[in-house]
């Protein structure tokens, strides 16, 4: 068997590498939606092949519904890939306006996370992602992540909503691979990674791609792991995880994400203004710094910056 005849991976039908794209804001607090144009055309430029907005990254509890919709047009206007919006919330009745007015912009998916804080029942978790699947005319991704929300989708909360018309994948930031084999399995769900740290182990366990923060300035090598994965050639695949380990940790290792993916962005000269609105913080000198150091350590800056 020749090596262009193996495929290990699956169709990724949102992409295969995704940034959670930060949303670039003016220094007076508004959304600059000419930068983010610009921003997720260098994106795409580098390699991502879907792009997700008003997720957690881009500050979606401090943006509001016509800002959503903004963005979204804003991105799908300046890209030809598929742009999936966050809409999620712990309010049932809010989410399914979020869904029904960023997927009439033009979104091409939604994100939906897990209900949070309240920490509901798995039957109201379950009513609730039924809810918004009536309301929905576009794909539902389920976004399970219980370091933020407080709560687990239980295997059987998972097989009921593969049943629903309109949920179709899964952003998994549980860190559980063992969970996900089986969950992944029985619900016959498309599943991406939510953890840039587990990105080859869930490529190894099923799952099409990656939903990812520091895709912001590695989607190139992000899309070449992947390649390497799917043709078999699972050492450079390796290799490929091994040299993005020290940016994973500089981006991610603060619990900081779209702070430090702002700064990230600026060093590579991709982002001028770094402005987050509260009770995010700009980016400090440190943190320039550590996002600058985890570039250079992953080969992807030189010593001297852009």
């Amino acid at each position: 068997m020749s090596e262009s005849s193996i495929h290990l991976l699956d169709p990724a039908p949102f992409g295969r590498v995704i940034p959670a794209m930060v949303t670039p804001l003016h220094r007076d607090g508004s959304v600059d939606y000419e930068a983010a144009a610009a921003l997720a055309r260098h994106l795409v430029a580098d390699g991502a092949d879907g792009l997700l907005v008003n997720g957690t990254t881009g500050e979606s509890p401090v943006t509001h519904m016509d800002e959503k919709v903004g963005l979204v047009r804003a991105v799908k206007q300046a890209v030809d890939v598929p742009v999936i919006s966050g809409a999620g919330s712990n309010d049932t009745a809010h989410t399914v306006r979020m869904v029904e007015q960023t997927q009439e912009a033009g979104a091409d998916a939604v994100l939906v996370v897990a209900p949070y804080y309240s920490r509901p029942s798995q039957e109201g978790i379950f009513r609730h992602y039924q809810a918004v699947d009536e309301s929905a005319e576009k794909p539902i991704i389920v976004y399970d992540v219980p370091g933020r929300t407080g709560v687990h989708l239980e295997l059987e909360t998972y097989r009921r909503l593969a049943g629903l018309k309109h949920i179709k994948a899964v952003k998994d930031a549980t860190g559980d691979i063992a969970g996900a084999v089986r969950k992944r399995m029985e619900t016959g769900l498309t599943w991406y990674s939510g953890d840039d740290a587990l990105y080859l182990p869930f490529l190894s366990i099923g799952a099409v791609g990656i939903i990812s923060v520091i895709a912001h300035v590695a989607s190139s090598p992000m899309r070449q792991l992947a390649k390497a994965f799917d043709t078999g050639d699972i050492h450079a695949a390796q290799r490929i995880a091994v040299r993005l380990a020290p940016l994973v940790d500089a981006i991610n290792g603060t619990g900081f994400q779209g702070v430090m993916a702002k700064a990230a962005l600026h060093e590579r000269g991709w982002l001028d203004e770094t402005f987050m609105r509260l009770p995010n913080v700009g980016p400090t000198a440190a943190e320039y710094w550590r996002a600058r150091q985890g570039m250079v350590e992953a080969g992807l800056l030189g010593e001297s910056g852009r």
